[in-house]
């Protein structure tokens, strides 16, 4: 069958760093094709390329479709072609409407007017080939992240879909949602619609793919045919990262103390809802050296439990009592909580955990300005030599501590944000999703991270919407659902049945 889509001898530099190095990839018609590798190996680099992020003449090599070769100036010329990019920023406007949204570039018209039952007919249309069961006219920022996934989906759909292009779709959604997902790329396979999927989730690659392109350091190291059989993800890793993930987490014998955070009888109402309670009466608490998971379903009040804890970060009329260390603490505010000695890394690294626009040093002091500051003045010398010495212990892979945050990998980004917080000198650190949208490489070193603060006797919360992490990673893990801890068990003898048999017999006892 001849390739729908061939790329041939691709190579792209950034100011003298090569990030794609002779890259060659094709993708058949109606087919679904993986693009996986580390963060940073040039997965999105390549399919910006395609699509005219980066236009003819920034790149070398040649983009042939259909057997032509093309040669795109900029995104609108792929787009009119049938390849549609849907990046892991969705690029939607939030208080238009779906319909407004997907018909924004190119309205149907009518007498020089916007044909308005033009447009909401072929947004149901458009909708219904998505399953999606929303009116045309509900707003963006009604939706939730999932839904929006599917919007830009059918906004793809309107623009005579050829080829499919989703950079980390799966990234923000809960695990219903990403089945939906899938299963709709299947349904677009036996339509035809051929789909380039670049994820970190290998068991969703290995479920839909028929092939796995596997990039490192920005090359192409293996390609790997599904069809022929089910393709093991320790092989897959091992192209990645060059190196055998014996085991996926590091090991470590745990050297737990005495309590050193311990909350009780914590209620936290909702911010808007003040009469909906979402945090009920819990009871919980972190010894020296121990690593703590929080397991539990989307909206099972995680999440609001430990941002609540922070300074009330969340809720309102938060009430019950937190000892640090034997003492009283007041959490009323983040100042207070950070000078208690409490640290929150947030699941949402691009929104809240970092100024993406500033440089590295600036990220990591932002927390503890004072401490490199005289007079009231930063001293830059000061800063400087703070970040360096952190991009040395967090094995932060950049060109210099003055380079932009959004500039680097997710892995990368993250290690700032920690480096943020440890520069506060926390005794209790919360980590909110902490390898969210990393690679397996990468996670590994957020694992050692997570072993050497725990190692250096900090007490260290870890909520992971990932079981196999909490079980791979922690001393002992608690269960929440509908804002109540439901059970606990140590390591040795925690499951994943066993803790979603804890979520589940707790709905049946509210049913």
């Amino acid at each position: 069958m001849s390739p729908v889509l061939e790329m041939r001898g691709i190579s792209k530099s950034f100011t003298g760093v090569k990030a794609l190095n002779d890259v060659s990839f094709t993708v058949e018609p109606g087919e679904i094709h993986a693009l996986v590798g580390e963060n940073g190996a040039g997965k999105s680099t390549l399919m910006k390329v395609l699509s005219g992020v980066y236009p003819h003449g920034s790149y070398e090599g040649s983009i042939l479709f259909e057997g032509e070769e093309r040669r795109f100036r900029d995104i609108n010329e792929s787009e009119a072609l049938g390849i549609i990019i849907i990046h892991q920023e969705l690029a939607l406007i939030p208080l238009m409407t779906i319909a407004e949204n997907i018909y924004l570039a190119d309205p149907p018209t009518r007498m020089g007017m916007i044909d308005r039952s033009a447009v909401y007919r072929g947004t149901q249309t458009l909708l219904a080939r998505v399953g999606l069961d929303e009116a045309p006219d509900t707003r963006i920022a009604d939706l939730g992240i999932g839904k929006q996934q599917l919007v830009e989906i059918a906004k793809a759909l309107a623009k005579n879909l050829r080829v499919l292009i989703l950079d980390e779709p799966t990234a923000s959604l809960n695990e219903r949602d990403s089945e939906a997902l899938l299963d709709l790329l299947l349904e677009f396979k036996a339509q035809g619609i051929a789909s380039v999927l670049i994820s970190h989730k290998l068991n969703e690659v290995s479920r839909v793919a028929d092939r796995i392109t596997v990039l490192r350091d920005g090359r192409c190291v293996d390609t790997l045919d599904c069809r022929a059989g089910p393709v093991e993800e320790d092989r897959i890793i091992r192209a990645m990262v060059d190196r055998d993930l014996a085991h996926r987490y590091p090991q470590r014998e745990p050297k737990i103390g005495e309590t050193v955070l311990e909350i009780e009888d914590w209620s936290v109402f909702h911010p808007l809802d003040t009469h909906r309670k979402v945090v009920r009466n819990v009871n919980f608490h972190v010894r020296r050296g121990e690593i703590v998971g929080i397991a539990g379903l989307m909206g099972a009040g995680r999440t609001e439990f430990a941002m609540s804890v922070f300074g009330g970060s969340y809720g309102r009329k938060a009430s019950g009592t937190a000892r640090l260390e034997g003492r009283p603490i007041e959490l009323s505010d983040v100042p207070g909580a950070i000078a208690a000695g409490l640290a929150y890394v947030t699941e949402d690294r691009k929104e809240l955990g970092l100024i993406l626009a500033e440089d590295i040093r600036k990220n990591i002091t932002l927390t503890n300005l004072p401490e490199v500051a005289h007079s009231g003045v930063v001293d830059d010398m000061a800063e400087l030599k703070v970040a360096n010495a952190y991009r040395s212990r967090m094995r932060i892979r950049c060109a210099s501590v003055y380079q932009e945050a959004g500039q680097l990998s997710g892995g990368n980004q993250q290690k700032i944000v920690l480096s943020k917080w440890l520069f506060t000198d926390p005794k209790v650190l919360f980590l909110d999703e902490p390898t969210r949208g990393i690679d397996v490489g990468a996670k590994y070193e957020i694992y050692c991270i997570i072993n050497e603060l725990a190692d250096a006797g900090r007490g260290v919360v870890v909520i992971s919407s990932e079981m196999p992490e909490l079980l791979g990673i922690c001393d002992r893990i608690c269960v929440m659902n509908e804002g109540a801890f439901v059970g606990e068990f140590p390591a040795a003898e925690a499951t994943q049945e066993k803790i979603m048999r804890a979520i589940m017999r707790n709905r049946e006892a509210r049913a």
